[in-house]
């Protein structure tokens, strides 16, 4: 099995290096991930400009632009082929209405586009805490060590939610629907300006969906299918 890594926080994120760690043992996999941090990119593609690729030693590349610029180069133009695709682990939450947003969600979202399966996963944290990377990579592994061996129908992908709790073990894993209610949008006005302002773990949740599963200090995963041909 042929694992692609890519983010979008960066090919130097620490979450990027515990993606790595959790999958040694899983499979081959080579890093192909943007040279510097896009978070919020959303389903942004590169198609006004020439690519380069920066090699960074130990099957590590760096490509300058997305994380959707980084699937399709090793999806379709690299010649050796990719199984499956793996974006994170990104510093932060993607639950909800999160996923249109969100870079991380877009690579795999591309790859399960071009008929890829892929996981994307990303680890909520409350404003001041701080991520253990080791204990995020013990528990993305067992993670994937399950949807890897489940397998996963075209046209869908995998996101994944790891919680903010303080443990070692891996928390309970709930498979659940994405949350349908929209993000808490707000904005304070300084000297004119707009200023966006909201709070992220104040935000609607539907009980037994991905934000409340995750909220409550669980892991959440979520099947996600694309939209069907019209």
């Amino acid at each position: 099995m042929r694992l692609l890594l890519t983010n979008d926080d960066g090919i130097d994120a620490p979450g990027l290096a515990a993606l790595e760690q959790a999958c040694r043992g899983l499979g081959s996999y080579v890093v192909l991930a943007p040279h510097q941090h896009c978070s919020g990119c959303s389903h942004r593609a590169t198609t006004d400009r020439e690519l380069t690729v920066y090699p960074r030693g130990d099957g590590r590349l760096a490509l300058d632009g997305t994380p959707v610029d980084c699937t399709r180069v090793a999806v379709v133009h690299w010649p050796e082929p990719v199984d499956w695709v793996l974006a994170g682990i990104n510093e932060g939450g993607n639950l909800g209405a999160d996923i249109y947003l969100s870079g991380t969600v877009a690579a795999v979202r591309e790859a399960a586009l071009l008929g890829k399966p892929a996981v994307a996963i990303s680890h909520y944290r409350r404003a001041g805490s701080s991520i253990d990377w080791d204990c995020a990579a013990r528990w993305t592994r067992a993670v994937l060590a399950r949807l890897l061996a489940e397998g996963l129908q075209p046209g869908a992908f995998y996101n994944v939610n790891l919680p903010d709790v303080a443990q070692h073990e891996p928390p309970q894993i709930v498979f659940c629907d994405i949350d349908p209610n929209p993000l808490p949008v707000r904005y304070r006005e300084e000297a004119g300006r707009l200023l966006y302002h909201a709070c992220y773990h104040q935000r609607p949740r539907q009980a037994g969906h991905d934000v409340d599963v995750c909220f409550s200090g669980r892991i959440s995963i979520s099947r996600v299918r694309l939209a069907p041909a019209c």
